[in-house]
């Protein structure tokens, strides 16, 4: 059974295994790594400067973003309720949060890593491509799938 052929319950029990429940892990970590490569790199003329603080910010709108998810949301979504103001929020907000990977790409110059990048600098890359793939397609899911079949299912009973 694909994604979109699950039901709205049944999609949101997977994004919150799969997406929140990930993220809460990822973040911390690269921000970490980046502060990190911040410390140790940072005369070097490719260090992603400003890059753990602007993952901070990224981790608290995206824990507050799932949050708001978590307790309003999805709730209302799975009982079947109006969900039509609050997906309209959650959409502005996933549209931030594109934004904020765009700001990563700019400060990492598109995740390449120096040629002479240690093995932390290289990891905090690897992780961010592999973040950034993940919240792009959790994004992507809410917005074309759970979204749209939870305002069919509203639509219906409205």
């Amino acid at each position: 059974m694909t994604l979109s052929e699950r039901s709205p319950s049944e999609l949101i029990d997977h994004i919150l295994a799969r997406y929140h429940a990930i993220h809460r892990q990822q973040l911390p970590e690269l921000i970490r790594l980046a502060r990190r490569v911040e410390q140790v790199h940072d005369t070097h003329v490719q260090c992603p400067r400003d890059l753990a603080d602007h993952l901070e910010e990224l981790h608290q709108a995206l824990e507050s973003h799932m949050q708001k998810e978590e307790s309003v949301l999805f709730p209302r979504i799975k009982r079947g309720g109006a969900a039509r103001g609050p997906i309209a929020v959650m959409r502005f907000e996933h549209d931030e949060h594109h934004e904020a990977l765009d700001q990563v790409m700019v400060l990492t110059r598109d995740l390449q890593a120096p040629a002479d990048a240690c093995t932390t600098w290289r990891a905090l890359y690897d992780g961010l491509r592999e973040f950034r793939e993940d919240l792009v397609q959790h994004m992507q899911l809410e917005n074309d799938v759970l979204f749209e079949q939870a305002l069919v299912q509203e639509a219906r009973h409205g």
